[in-house]
C-alpha cells in the first residue's frame, strides 16, 4: 500500500474475517481516508475493515489468572466417599436416564464411575455421589 490517498476500488491487504486470514481486499467503502467497507477477493465476503496484524497495535499483556482446574470435592463429600469402604461385592446397576433409583442404590455411571444416591431431588432428579464430588442426575 503507497503512501497516496485511498479510494474505492484499490486493493490492499487486510484481515478477513469469513477466512480468518490476512488476504487481498478492494475497498468498497470509505470514511473519510479509512477504509470502512471492503470485499475479499479470496472469499467474496464484505466486511468491515481490519487492519493486518502486523500493522496493529500489541495489547497490554494482560496480569496472569489462575488456572481453573477440575473441582476437587469438598472435604466432607471426600470423607463420605472414603466412608462407602466399597470392596467389590456389592451389587452395582448400569446407569440409566429412564432407570428408578432408591436411596443408597449403587450405580455404575459410564463417565463417573461407581456411584451411591444421596437423595431423590425433585422430579426426575437424583443426587450422586462419586469419588469426584456430588452430582445431580436424570433418573425416570
Amino acid at each position: 500500500m503507497s503512501k497516496s490517498q485511498l479510494s474505492a476500488g484499490d486493493v490492499l491487504v487486510a484481515n478477513c474475517t469469513r477466512c480468518r486470514q490476512e488476504t487481498n481486499h478492494t475497498i468498497v467503502a470509505l470514511v473519510g481516508e479509512t477504509p470502512a467497507k471492503i470485499k475479499c477477493h479470496t472469499c467474496g465476503s464484505e466486511h468491515k475493515y481490519r487492519k493486518p496484524a502486523a500493522a496493529r497495535k500489541k495489547a497490554a499483556p494482560a496480569t496472569p489468572r489462575a488456572r481453573r482446574t477440575k473441582a476437587e470435592p469438598q472435604a466432607p463429600e471426600k470423607q463420605q466417599w472414603q466412608n462407602l469402604q466399597l470392596n467389590g461385592t456389592e451389587k452395582t446397576q448400569p446407569y440409566s436416564m429412564e432407570a428408578r433409583y432408591r436411596l443408597m442404590d449403587l450405580i455404575e455411571h459410564p463417565l463417573f464411575g461407581i456411584g451411591q444416591v444421596q437423595e431423590n431431588s425433585g422430579t426426575r432428579k437424583m443426587t450422586v455421589l462419586f469419588v469426584d464430588g456430588l452430582k445431580i442426575l436424570r433418573c425416570g
